[in-house]
């Protein structure tokens, strides 16, 4: 966690929090996620909007918690290539690791449907470097991909911090990703978001969400958004990437503009939620 998460810190601490025992009956692993893409600056305007809205989650005293995900993906990268042509059915093979839970580390795989549900199915494993040899794990990647574990190796990996908030009615979790950079094995190159934050809504269904007047209110849009796609295509130019372009001009406005999608709070935008 950096010095430049004071600001952050400070709103979060007017929240009230909630605890990993607390949120256990809103896992939400059958989900529809929504995203949406906006600057670091706007999330600060965000999160006074939400002080008596939601709760913040609290681990070991920590409201921020760093987090490294390592991709997977074949030779022929296999499900890079699903995203960018924009298949409704897609996949994801990662190892996660919650850096404020005593590096506690899970091998995950993200399905997506045409219905866009998101369903996640994971194990634990002891780290990423043993994640192949975990009982189960050739099993689960193979059911939920058909595509072999030991025909995929680690392509990029990111660090971010993350907030998570949840409504005071525990219907929904929204995510807050920020400072993420990636590195990617392959080539070496490293990249860094700088001033990009990453809101993921998650929920059960089109159910009602106190977020979302707030989120139109300061005119933050609904972008799909992919960690793992967009951080191969900035670390690797080789790979195809036409589809991701409009994302791609999308960040560099976003780092090039503080006042990208900022309205002017002196002219006293009403929060209507």
């Amino acid at each position: 966690m950096t010095e430049s998460n004071t600001d952050i810190l400070d709103l979060l601490a007017r929240m009230e929090p909630i605890s990993l025992d607390q949120m256990s009956s809103i896992k939400l692993m059958n989900r529809i996620d929504t995203k949406f893409v906006t600057s670091r600056r706007l999330l600060l305007e965000l999160l006074r909007r939400v002080q008596d809205k939601y709760y913040v989650q609290e681990i070991n005293g920590d409201r921020i918690s760093p987090y490294r995900t390592t991709y997977f993906d074949t030779d022929r990268y296999t499900q890079y290539m699903q995203h960018h042509n924009r298949h409704a059915n897609r996949t994801k093979v990662r190892v996660r690791t919650y850096l404020s839970s005593g590096d506690l580390t899970f091998l995950e795989v993200k399905k997506k449907n045409n219905h866009l549900r998101t369903k996640k199915k994971r194990i634990q494993v002891d780290s990423l470097e043993t994640a192949l040899q975990t009982e189960g794990a050739s099993e689960l990647v193979m059911k939920r991909t058909g595509l072999r574990f030991e025909d995929m190796h680690p392509i990029v990996q990111n660090h971010f911090d993350r907030v998570t908030l949840v409504n005071y009615g525990k219907t929904e979790r929204l995510t807050i990703d920020f400072n993420v950079r990636f590195h990617n094995y392959e080539t070496g190159n490293d990249y860094d978001t700088e001033n990009i934050v990453i809101i993921e809504l998650k929920r059960d269904g089109n159910i009602f969400s106190p977020i979302t007047n707030i989120l139109r209110d300061l005119h933050i849009h609904q972008t799909g958004f992919s960690k793992c796609c967009i951080g191969m295509a900035t670390t690797d130019p080789g790979l195809k990437q036409n589809n991701f372009k409009e994302k791609l001009r999308m960040l560099r406005k976003i780092n090039k503009d503080e006042t990208y999608q900022i309205r002017d709070t002196s002219e006293g935008i009403e929060d209507n939620t």
